[in-house]
């Protein structure tokens, strides 16, 4: 797994409309390969055929329920879970966590929300696996991340801040896929960032004119309008 969305994923839930909708969504998000099921035994023939690395899980299901299933396919696998569910007690919640679920999210639901989550999820659970980008070609220019500095084409070397550079190795981890305003925040003001995006927004600026031949028409770190940036891959993408 060289990025989150090399992950597969089990989405359990025997609506199959929301199915549909999750899955389009976490495919326009970048992930390659999603599976479905609409029922446990269905689950655990797909979690036979091919273990997930993240299993999205409904709990009113028609032969049985979600926190049984969990229990069933995390025995000895220790796959990752999130529960997702219109049971919104915290009696329910709390029951789900203690079983040993990553986390629990409760319909209705922001599907940016969700996709934050799994990413959290999927960061954590494994960080040792995910290949992490030391140098990152740019054209013309070359960026050390783990110098914090970017070599330009006519010999110069310009200096990366400690915001760019968390900036950049954000945008690096998921090259060719769109970043949320959101993420890249906590990336690099934590979890209680409120009140950054416009700084946000100043340090791409700035980023810009470090890497782009032309900041005003940027070629490598675009926006992607009202979601968030993209940092281009070396294909175009």
């Amino acid at each position: 797994m060289t990025t989150i969305y090399d992950a597969e994923i089990l989405l359990v839930d025997d609506n199959p409309d929301l199915l549909t909708l999750i899955t389009d969504n976490l495919h326009t998000a970048g992930y390659k390969t999603v599976r479905t099921a609409e029922s446990c035994a269905a689950a655990r023939a797909a979690f036979a055929a091919h273990r997930p690395a993240l299993m999205i899980l409904d709990i009113n299901l028609p032969d049985g329920d979600g926190f049984g299933l969990f229990r069933t396919l995390h025995e000895g696998n220790e796959v990752p879970a999130l529960f997702l569910s219109a049971r919104d007690a915290d009696a329910d919640r709390l029951f789900g966590l203690g079983l040993g679920a990553d986390d629990y999210l409760t319909k209705p639901f922001l599907m940016q929300e969700l996709l934050l989550r799994m990413q959290h999820i999927l960061q954590r659970t494994y960080r040792a696996v995910l290949g992490r980008a030391r140098t990152l070609p740019l054209g013309d220019c070359t960026v050390d991340l783990q110098d914090a500095a970017v070599q330009r084409a006519d010999g110069t070397t310009l200096p990366l801040t400690a915001t760019e550079r968390a900036l950049l190795q954000k945008l690096a981890d998921n090259r060719g896929h769109i970043v949320t305003y959101d993420a890249l925040c906590e990336a690099v003001w934590g979890a209680d960032y409120y009140g950054y995006e416009n700084s946000l927004n100043v340090h791409i600026r700035h980023l810009r004119e470090k890497i782009e031949a032309e900041p005003g028409r940027p070629r490598w770190l675009t926006t992607v309008r009202g979601i968030g940036y993209r940092l281009t891959g070396e294909g175009g993408k």
